[in-house]
């Protein structure tokens, strides 16, 4: 089916573009989701993450404690290495699962490290690219989760640049303050755009 790689940085609203794609009938698979799902109480990365990193890092209710999680990937690359070696494959095969089970004229993938993956650029037809300003990213992540400014300016340091994102995209939507209805609209559009090019692509 044809894929579309829906990206940007935090706080850019991926998932506010996500929806209104879904308005149209289009199939969205989210790998933030996924992520969150696994690291659940009895996910399917838990066993194993409790294992790595000792049950510390497990909340009560058997969740992954992400407060803490966070805290050590951010300070110790190696533990960085170790979680994704757990959570990729996971994240991997979970998404293909979906996306071999959607149904729809097309799938949306929500990708939040997109460009920094590597891997990802190749299994997707599109990239889409939700981009604003970075003072609107710390603003709105600052809002939503209560992080401090300098833990959000420490998330986006680690993710891909404005620019990098800007350069692998095939389409961008800008999300600066802009207006529910003017967003819907670009969707419209790029949804009618993305049928047209569904229907040429090969089963």
């Amino acid at each position: 089916m044809f894929a579309v790689g829906l990206t940007g940085g935090i706080g850019s609203g991926k998932s506010t573009i996500a929806d209104l794609f879904a308005t149209h009938g289009v199939a969205v698979v989210d790998t933030d989701a996924i992520a969150h799902r696994i690291t659940a109480p009895g996910g399917a990365a838990m066993g194993a993450i409790e294992q790595a990193f000792g049950p510390q890092f497990v909340a009560p209710d058997g969740s992954l404690d992400r407060a803490r999680m966070r805290a050590l990937v951010f300070s110790d690359d190696t533990a960085k290495a170790r979680l994704e070696a757990i959570t990729h494959p996971l994240i991997r095969s979970e998404t293909e699962r979906e996306r071999e089970a959607a149904i729809g004229p097309y799938v949306i993938v929500v990708v939040p490290l997109l460009v920094e993956s590597g891997t990802w650029r190749s299994r997707v037809d599109r990239v889409l690219v939700v981009d604003c300003d970075v003072e609107t990213q710390i603003e709105r992540v600052m809002r939503r989760n209560a992080f401090s400014r300098e833990q959000v300016l420490a998330i986006i340091a680690r993710q891909a640049t404005r620019e990098a994102r800007l350069a692998a995209a095939d389409d961008v939507i800008v999300n600066d303050a802009t207006p529910l209805d003017a967003l819907a609209r670009e969707v419209h559009v790029l949804h009618r755009h993305y049928l047209s090019l569904a229907g040429a692509a090969p089963a």
